[in-house]
């Protein structure tokens, strides 16, 4: 799997998992201690988060890391 299509997968299972919950992207930034527009940024698949980062938003979103990256 390429970087565009990790970015692609980790954007989409985010974006469900936050609009399944009904969370705003401000709230889960807020709620995993991010800058809103950083997590924009990975919402949108244009940036991919380091493990540490991604550990944070999988624990705002009370679901594991798999969720987010969908392996």
């Amino acid at each position: 799997m390429s970087d565009i299509d990790l970015s692609n997968q980790i954007s989409a299972n985010l974006s469900n998992i936050r609009k399944r919950l009904r969370y705003t992207q401000r709230e889960v930034a807020k709620i995993a201690g991010l800058n809103i527009n950083y997590y924009a940024k990975v919402e949108r698949g244009d940036s991919v988060p380091s493990l540490k980062t991604m550990r944070k938003i999988a624990k705002a979103l009370e679901v594991s890391i798999t969720d987010i990256v969908g392996y």
